[in-house]
């Protein structure tokens, strides 16, 4: 291992080095790097590791990187668990500190991703880690986080889906991933451009892993990021972009309900004239409901997210009229509101015994509740479908005929007929023609 004890003072590293006196100053009071004790008398004591440090930055120059890029790449690396020097270090510990101990020797991205998921599915914190440390060793950090991170997390929700994963899987590699993307947004650079950003979610959004790689790749490109996260209120937002004078404020919503908050989270900017992006899932499987949303949809990619908001922060935007919906799905939606505690109840009573559990019989319908509220805000009871996948996993899980969910359609039909007559006639129409198609 190189050692970290300070041995050497300024002239042997300036020899050893060829780095001038002035340059090397620079580069410790700009970057910290690299970070030389002191004797009582105040002189500067280096390391082997803190000379070899000082190569390594020179090396990154002569491959033409800048001194600022080439200590960025030194953190996002420290950040990753890699130590940047760790090829100048014995074989034995190098396996020690796993950088990596995989026998595969197949190190495309599309490889290391599937190691990650691999892993991933086997609970296998060491091994998953290794594969992002090889990785990012390799490739830069952008293509990394959404070749093996957000592709990798994509995969495992497939296989949840076709029911080959539990939920204990996806959370665990979840949680792999968000920590990983802490670091990296912890590491980066000091922004370096004089707008700042306000990137969250709106009220009852909790899938946060969207959001925080796009931080963290606006705090790459030198903007200055205010991450605030999961879940957050819409008067919060308003307030936030006031007290740090945001140039935008970027929203991401993936389900139906949680857009329903992401629109009122814009109106309340939008009149207060700050500049709104927003996108997400929801909005890629049911484009409509963007015409529902001021402010500039992002787009459905990553990277076209990226280009939108670079150019609202050149102040070129794309003009559209926010559309809103007809008075017959708002006094649908305000009379379901009003009696939805009534509803709910009703639904219950009348269906017939399942084998479901009572907790998740009960966020069942609470989920579907939310979800009709909001197809109703955005003028289309259609949006809803999108949103219904979760009911018949719900079934599959138990084994039950799909008959049932056309059952569970017709009893809620009937309740809404029950309590809100005429007025629940967009929900009731969707609701009976949903059932049937699954009869």
């Amino acid at each position: 291992m190189l050692s970290k004890s300070p041995a050497f003072n300024l002239k042997a590293v300036l020899r050893e080095t060829g780095l001038a006196a002035d340059t090397l100053r620079a580069w410790e009071r700009r970057y910290g790097l690299p970070t030389p004790q002191r004797t009582a008398g105040g002189h500067r004591l280096y390391s082997q590791y803190d000379i070899e440090t000082i190569k390594w930055l020179i090396a990154r120059q002569a491959e033409g990187l800048s001194i600022s890029r080439a200590v960025d790449l030194w953190n996002e690396q420290i950040a990753s668990n890699i130590d940047p020097l760790a090829a100048l270090a014995p074989v034995g510990m190098i396996l020690a500190q796993n950088v990596s101990t995989n026998s595969s020797t197949d190190t495309t991205l599309d490889a290391i991703r599937a190691e990650w998921v691999t892993a991933c599915m086997n609970f296998n914190e060491v091994q998953a880690e290794q594969a992002l440390n090889k990785a990012f060793s390799i490739f830069p950090v952008e293509a990394v986080c959404v070749e093996v991170l957000q592709k990798g997390m994509s995969e495992i929700g497939t296989l949840w889906y076709e029911n080959r994963a539990n939920v204990q899987q996806e959370h665990f590699a979840s949680g792999l991933a968000m920590r990983r993307l802490d670091a990296l947004l912890s590491a980066s650079p000091t922004p370096t451009r004089p707008q700042t950003v306000v990137v969250g979610c709106p009220s009852s959004e909790w899938h946060t892993f969207t959001p925080l790689l796009l931080a963290l790749f606006l705090r790459r490109r030198g903007l200055n990021i205010i991450y605030l996260g999961a879940n957050v209120p819409a008067d919060h937002f308003a307030e936030s972009a006031i007290k740090v004078k945001a140039s935008l404020v970027v929203l991401v919503a993936q389900t139906l309900s949680s857009a329903a908050h992401l629109q009122h989270v814009a109106l309340s900017l939008s009149s207060q004239k700050v500049p709104v992006g927003f996108g997400g899932r929801i909005f890629n499987l049911r484009p409509g409901i963007v015409d529902y949303v001021p402010g500039q949809f992002l787009g459905p990619s990553l990277e076209g997210a990226i280009q939108e908001i670079e150019s609202l922060l050149k102040g070129i935007s794309k003009p559209s009229k926010t559309k809103a919906a007809t008075q017959e799905y708002l006094a649908a939606m305000q009379a379901f509101n009003a009696k939805r505690v009534h509803i709910e109840s009703t639904l219950k009573l009348s269906m017939p015994p399942l084998s479901i559990g009572t907790e998740e019989l009960d966020a069942s319908v609470h989920h579907l509740g939310n979800n009709v509220s909001a197809a109703l805000q955005f003028g289309d009871m259609e949006h809803l479908s999108e949103e219904m996948e979760w009911l018949k996993m719900l079934l599959n899980a138990y084994n039950r005929p799909r008959k049932e969910l056309a059952a569970f359609m017709e009893s809620y039909s009937h309740a809404i007929d029950t309590h809100i007559n005429g007025q629940g006639d967009p929900i009731k129409k969707w609701l009976r023609t949903y059932a049937l198609e699954r009869t």
